[in-house]
């Protein structure tokens, strides 16, 4: 029994292992553009692999095709795409102006990425949770390209040199590898909102993207970037609100 449970867990499903091979294509794809100085066409194919890494885990589950295969191959290939294109994608763009400082950040990237992968591979699947511990390296390689969409809707092309792009690397790099908690839209939240409302406010953010995406990619991800260390914060707050109100009754 043990024997066809192990062969059903590495069993090969081609559906899901073709979207996770598709996040693979875009990641390659956006090193070669990055090398040809073409950051605006990088950028987007990151962004375009982060959806297909979205897509193969849900396709997986629907079909009932998840596999421990399936998992090793999106951890590979999500090494390539969100942890070897966005380090070269930032060195070729704002990095490499700093020298060692420069591509010393780029490496720090892609291995803080590989640390994140294996803590989440190693992670005990009895204790899943909605939530992430650490940025996702996916939400990090975006925050990434969408600082290259930002910058080229401000007129900036070609190579970028500010301290903020530099340190941006480093804040990624430590976030990735931190315990703030991060949501992962496993699950849908419970909100006070009613559900017409909701919809209103869903559409609302959508026609915003829509209107100016590269302006609104760029602030939904500093968003959710923020979200994890302001998350914790407040945390810490309501437990230290509740531990001081006994001492408070005991006053006369």
């Amino acid at each position: 029994m043990s024997d066809k449970t192990e062969n059903q867990d590495n069993r090969f499903y081609p559906l899901p292992c073709m979207f996770t091979l598709a996040s693979l294509f875009c990641g390659f794809y956006a090193i070669i553009s990055a090398i040809n100085s073409e950051f605006k066409t990088a950028a987007i194919a990151i962004l375009v692999a982060s959806i297909f890494d979205a897509l193969d885990g849900r396709v997986a589950r629907m079909t009932h095709s998840t596999s421990k295969f399936g998992a090793e191959l999106d951890s590979l290939c999500d090494m390539v795409s969100f942890g070897v294109s966005p380090a070269v994608l930032a060195f070729l763009w704002a990095l490499h102006p700093y020298g060692r400082y420069g591509w010393l950040a780029a490496f720090l990237y892609a291995a803080m990425t590989s640390l994140r992968l294996a803590r989440f591979n190693s992670q005990d699947i009895g204790s899943e949770s909605k939530n992430f511990v650490g940025l996702p390296c996916p939400a990090a390689a975006a925050m990434i390209s969408a600082s290259v969409l930002f910058c080229h809707f401000l007129g900036i092309k070609g190579e970028v040199k500010h301290i903020s792009l530099l340190l941006l690397v480093y804040i990624l790099s430590y976030l990735m590898v931190s315990t703030h908690t991060y949501f992962s839209f496993k699950e849908m939240p419970t909100f006070a909102f009613k559900p017409f409302q909701l919809l209103i406010a869903l559409l609302l953010v959508f026609v915003l993207v829509a209107a100016e995406p590269q302006i609104m990619i760029f602030a939904l991800f500093l968003i959710y970037l923020a979200s994890g260390p302001v998350y914790g914060l407040v945390r810490k707050l309501k437990s230290s609100k509740k531990l001081a109100l006994p001492l408070k009754k005991k006053e006369p």
